[in-house]
């Protein structure tokens, strides 16, 4: 080990820790608890988040995985585990891998997800499966075996959630409430503007027609421009009928938001047509965007027949 490594372990004031470690502002979530409790869903609802997410990693792989994401620089900075402790040798390992994300300066958190036993057994009965510690006994006993075991685990989770009496839907949204926040910000707004003439997408929750603006497409001048363009966009947002139409949609999409993030939806796409895709709807779409950010919406915007033309 060179020397300025070790200085830079002495600076940090930990064994193993690296001032500017580009570990440092990872985060890492180990996903745990009692099986049938929830793990698989808790899963796929905390990858919809933007997580990456691996399913039963071993502790010892868990340290090189993050060294290789964060010297890859692929943009993804945060890992969930979903990790199914079987074994009592696995703690040991759990423990050490955790110290040493620490020392790296890696955020690590914990999600213990929890049943009553008697909900336990009604989820694996209706699945028809055994109980990972069942072996050739009851039930119960593989239930009893694994909470025992899972004791420690949960006592120093950092987020406990009891799914005995929630939907996937209402997990879910718990789960968005512990690591996103709580209401309409937690929702995802795309917009993409489209022409009539070239087929209504089929991939929209909300599809606007815009064909009762004027068509800048008549005015010689502004033909060859698109939405995106000043003068269009001038023109279209200044005609008789496009701020009242956006008053009331910007109202109708805001409060559907509202009822989406207490729905457990997440993702609301936005289609805005015109006839051909070039003027209208791309500039309406624009002015809409800006409209949501203001509410603190995560709003991204395309524009479907513009991008083609590029391709």
């Amino acid at each position: 080990m060179s020397q300025t490594n070790e200085a830079q372990r002495e600076a940090d004031g930990k064994p193993g820790g690296y001032v500017g470690s580009p570990a440092e502002g990872f985060e890492v979530i180990l996903i745990t608890g009692m099986s049938g409790a929830g793990r698989s869903h808790a899963a796929h609802s905390i990858e919809d988040m933007g997580w990456y997410v691996v399913d039963n990693m071993p502790p010892q792989l868990m340290v090189p995985m993050v060294d290789m994401m964060t010297a890859s620089q692929s943009g993804v900075h945060k890992l969930a585990a979903v990790i199914d402790v079987r074994s009592r040798d696995y703690f040991a390992d759990l423990s050490a891998m955790l110290s040493h994300l620490d020392d790296l300066g890696v955020k690590t958190r914990i999600l213990f997800l929890d049943a009553d036993d008697e909900v336990l057994i009604k989820r694996f009965e209706s699945v028809r499966r055994p109980h990972p510690l069942q072996r050739n006994g009851r039930l119960i006993d593989g239930i009893r075996e694994e909470r025992e075991m899972l004791e420690n685990l949960e006592e120093r989770a950092d987020i406990v959630i009891d799914t005995s009496h929630l939907s996937i839907h209402q997990l879910s949204t718990k789960l968005y409430n512990a690591l996103m926040g709580s209401g309409p910000t937690t929702v995802s707004v795309h917009i993409f503007s489209f022409g009539f003439k070239y087929g209504i997408p089929i991939d929209a929750d909300f599809v606007a027609d815009v064909r009762f603006l004027p068509n800048p497409y008549w005015v010689p001048e502004l033909r060859e421009l698109n939405g995106k363009d000043k003068p269009v966009s001038d023109y279209v947002l200044r005609s008789t009928g496009a701020s009242d139409f956006l008053d009331a949609y910007e109202k109708a999409i805001e409060t559907a938001v509202n009822g989406y993030a207490q729905e457990d939806k997440h993702y609301v796409t936005i289609a805005i047509g015109c006839t051909g895709g070039q003027h209208r709807s791309v500039a309406m779409s624009e002015a809409l965007a800006d409209r949501l950010r203001a509410h603190g919406l995560n709003v991204s915007v395309s524009a479907r027949e513009l991008d083609r033309r590029q391709s």
